[in-house]
């Protein structure tokens, strides 16, 4: 995991514009349970990308799971909204039913 982590900050360097990279280190630090990190990485990728819907989903999930129960549903409730000016209904489904369970 570390190798990867490795990777993919390397894969920064060279284009810290392309935010599946930075979604990709957000995982890695998911993974690690290093949940701040990972939320952080996330922020970066939706502001690289307001419309990369499963930034919105993973940081719901990460918040929810945290106890962070309002932050979730304001997260979830942004990734709705990106996802249905992005036409991405299958997103739009997921996120929300995540909404649905976190409250």
């Amino acid at each position: 995991m570390a190798d990867r982590l490795k990777q993919l900050r390397k894969l920064h360097q060279t284009d810290p514009q392309d935010p599946f990279v930075t979604y990709g280190i957000a995982m890695e630090h998911c993974k690690r349970n290093e949940h701040e990190e990972a939320i952080r990485w996330l922020d970066q990728t939706l502001t690289l990308d307001k419309h990369y819907c499963y930034a919105y989903f993973q940081k719901g999930r990460i918040l929810s799971e945290t106890s962070q129960t309002e932050d979730a549903v304001t997260a979830l409730r942004a990734g709705m909204q990106a996802a249905q000016e992005a036409g991405d209904d299958h997103a739009h489904a997921e996120i929300a039913q995540l909404l649905e369970e976190v409250g």
